[in-house]
């Protein structure tokens, strides 16, 4: 609430109301037939002994400050704040603005002290003899002090008492008001004040006021803009321009009001008042900045929002966060890259609709930093439910605003073969598997505590009963076979696999601890695309997790600056990086992926699909760059899957992880790296990784491998020739794990994490 002359009655009105109006009129008097002191503020001693006022310290906290959150090239995508302010110093306030608040607000302002004797006894004699209040007393300075108080308000109770029309309160405003004419010159008073004013409208300040209301800085305001703010803020809540016809007609009238009264002061000319109030009210209403739902990039600003709530660096608890985000009128420099996030918005429109059930959702981190560069999901970020909105962060997990994730599905196959090649087995080193898998007693997995949670009443098996035979690590993984990678993960350890998974970042979208279960490296997991995105990038940098990263740069309101540096440790050896690296790159051409193709640069990465298509995803990298795709119907994967729906226009049988998410994949990263010189995975060591060891596949029959077909182990047949379209590691271009040996892991914790015979 702003302070105005038509506000709670002044010292003087409330001393005559209460203790007579011919003693206080006496003491005024009195005071005023004092000799002149020093001038300007004349009588002002006199006043101040008679009515035992002494100056008092005012504590005057750091005014709430719009925080603004820009990208990577420091252009601004979002703001925070508790009132929508901008402070600017008095030279950005154009000269006719001064004059306006001046002329209207206390126009003896440069020639009275804190207490405007003339103008006080003239409103409190007016003031008694209407038996009203229709004249005030209060000068500029008791107006700041006024709002400072009530800025310093946190509670109902202590707002009301900076506003209660009593004596106690009027003279301890007066006290305060003494010590800031002390304190400052007129300048800094008017600057404070025209700095910490409402002007209506959800605009604090001048600055903030210019442009919610016309679009430009305050220093280029004119006579009747400016008489027009110079008007409101005397009563600004029934001047609101943004509430009705009836609002604007008496911001009209104020307007009008404060041209007569500059008039009369003869700081502008009868004429010019005249052809200023001959005008038409002017009121743009500029939306008000603000807030991650009216920001072109919601779930980034989402996650920079929650990554300063929840670092106690930021304030010691929640609420203290928050006000610093709000209040503190900080410059947040983050990591987003907006040619990377056009691209990813783009190839998510064109392959799922934000009105779709299903939400397609996708993270860019770059490897070797962790700095996100994007963070992109087909539905729009709101509460509307009617518009299909989301009103969380379906990109991040729960400590970033996020929900509770999706399985990963097969894309956890990765930790398991990073394990075997970190334990010593080679590229031609394998399993024989089955069609089936089904453990032979609970000890046959343990988890890291040593239980043992196998369990031998369920089969897991793969997509098709054909599938079964010797897979090397390399086969097993282009081919992504289920049940080989049970048996691998048996052989290297379930715990062992865990350790891995952890080392490169993961852990579950709700914050629960990690599913240690048999079934672990078939991604039973709850994942979101920042997490997923962020381990892959692992393999990507030889190795090197660095946990994900939104903000680079802090500055606050002072202009000190704090910047943040990646939080980068060394996981894996760079020779077992680039042996993953190695095999996940035949993905592309031999495996899932190969009917979607390859990006014309080294790439690698894994699809991953659950049970019954619940869940589709595609992880994958180059040197230069990780991202992570993941689809799902938020209502829940389990009792709406990804089978027979309309998705983008299209209709789909069943969706695996290659047919829509690998698609985005490969567009998004077409685009986000045009103009990005490739670089190159570095080789694997085939000394220690080529050729096979212990675990050698067994001759085969003449012209026969062990899969039954005329291809070497590592030589699996070429998917888009139609006459190897039945062979075990395949399946038709474009179906991702449709085919044999395809995955085929759980959806949910809500049912199986293995699978029965049928």
């Amino acid at each position: 609430m702003q302070a105005h002359g038509k506000g709670p009655v002044s010292v003087i009105f409330n001393l005559v109301r209460l203790i007579g109006a011919a003693v206080a009129a006496g003491v005024l008097m009195a005071a005023i037939a004092l000799p002149a002191v020093g001038g300007a503020g004349y009588s002002v001693k006199g006043a101040t002994d008679a009515l035992n006022l002494k100056p008092e310290d005012l504590q005057e906290p750091p005014l709430p400050e719009v925080t603004e959150i820009r990208d990577a090239k420091n252009k601004v995508i979002a703001k925070f704040y508790y009132q929508n302010r901008e402070s600017v110093p008095l030279s950005k306030v154009a000269p006719i603005m001064r004059e306006a608040i001046i002329a209207i607000e206390d126009f003896r302002f440069y020639q009275h002290g804190a207490l405007d004797l003339e103008g006080t006894l003239r409103a409190a004699m007016k003031n008694f003899q209407q038996g009203g209040v229709s004249q005030g007393g209060s000068s500029i300075t008791q107006q700041y002090v006024k709002q400072v108080l009530l800025n310093k308000a946190e509670t109902d109770e202590e707002r009301q008492a900076a506003l209660a029309p009593t004596v106690p309160r009027k003279l301890n405003e007066l006290r305060y008001a003494l010590a800031v004419e002390e304190k400052y010159t007129k300048d800094q008073i008017l600057e404070r004040y025209l700095n910490i004013a409402y002007f209506g409208a959800s605009a604090y300040g001048i600055q903030a006021a210019s442009k919610r209301f016309f679009d430009k800085p305050a220093s280029e305001l004119n006579l009747e803009q400016a008489a027009t703010l110079a008007g409101a803020v005397q009563n600004p809540n029934a001047t609101d321009p943004n509430l009705g016809k009836k609002y604007r007609a008496a911001l009209l009238m104020r307007r009008n009001t404060v041209l007569d009264r500059m008039a009369e002061l003869k700081k502008i000319t009868p004429e010019q008042a005249e052809e200023a109030k001959a005008k038409k009210l002017v009121f743009k209403d500029i939306p008000i900045p603000g807030g991650c739902e009216q920001s072109d990039y919601p779930y980034f600003c989402l996650y920079v929002q929650q990554e300063i709530l929840n670092d106690k660096q930021f304030g010691k608890s929640q609420k203290a966060r928050r006000e610093f985000l709000n209040r503190g009128g900080l410059t947040i420099k983050t990591t987003l890259d907006t040619k990377m996030q056009k691209a990813a918005d783009q190839a998510i429109k064109k392959w799922v609709h934000a009105s779709d059930k299903p939400v397609a959702a996708q993270a860019l981190v770059e490897p070797g930093t962790g700095a996100i560069k994007a963070m992109a999901a087909s539905r729009k970020f709101g509460s509307s439910k009617k518009k299909n909105e989301s009103n969380y962060n379906l990109v991040a997990d729960v400590a970033h605003g996020g929900g509770a994730g999706f399985q990963a599905g097969s894309t956890f196959k990765v930790f398991t073969l990073t394990t075997a090649l970190k334990e010593g087995m080679k590229f031609g080193d394998g399993i024989a598997s089955g069609a089936t898998f089904r453990a032979n007693g609970y000890g046959d997995f343990k988890n890291c505590k040593g239980q043992g949670v196998g369990d031998p009443g369920w089969d897991v098996h793969n997509s098709s009963e054909s599938s079964g035979g010797f897979k090397t690590l390399q086969t097993g993984t282009w081919g992504s076979v289920n049940t080989f990678f049970l048996k691998l993960q048996q052989k290297v350890g379930l715990c062992d696999v865990v350790k891995t998974a952890k080392d490169m970042g993961i852990q579950r979208a709700d914050g629960q601890k990690l599913r240690e279960v048999e079934t672990f490296t078939l991604g039973v997991n709850e994942m979101d695309p920042v997490t997923v995105a962020s381990s892959y990038a692992t393999l990507a940098a030889r190795g090197q997790y660095c946990a994900p990263m939104a903000i680079t740069q802090i500055t606050d309101r002072d202009g000190k600056a704090t910047t943040f540096k990646p939080t980068c440790k060394q996981v894996l050896e760079e020779e077992v990086a680039d042996a993953v690296n190695h095999i996940l790159s035949g993905v592309f051409t031999k495996g899932t992926m190969s009917g979607v193709g390859g990006i014309g640069r080294d790439a690698a990465g894994k699809t991953g699909t659950t049970d019954g298509s619940m869940t589709a995803w595609f992880a994958g990298y180059t040197p230069d760059l990780a991202s992570a795709v993941s689809l799902g119907d938020p209502r829940g994967s389990a009792t709406h899957p990804l089978r027979g729906v309309t998705i983008g226009g299209t209709t789909y049988g069943e969706v695996f992880g290659a047919t829509i998410s690998g698609q985005i994949w490969k567009a998004t990263m077409l685009k986000a790296l045009s103009g990005i010189d490739p670089s190159s995975f570095v080789s694997p060591d085939m000394g220690r990784f080529g050729g096979c060891s212990t675990g050698c596949a067994p001759k085969p029959p003449k012209d026969k491998t062990p899969d039954g077909g005329p291809f070497s182990p590592d030589n699996p047949p070429d998917p888009r020739d139609p006459a190897n379209r039945n062979t075990p590691d395949n399946r038709p271009p474009g179906q991702g794990e449709a085919g044999p040996g395809g995955d085929d892991t759980p959806a949910t914790p809500a049912v199986p994490l293995v699978h029965r015979t049928t």
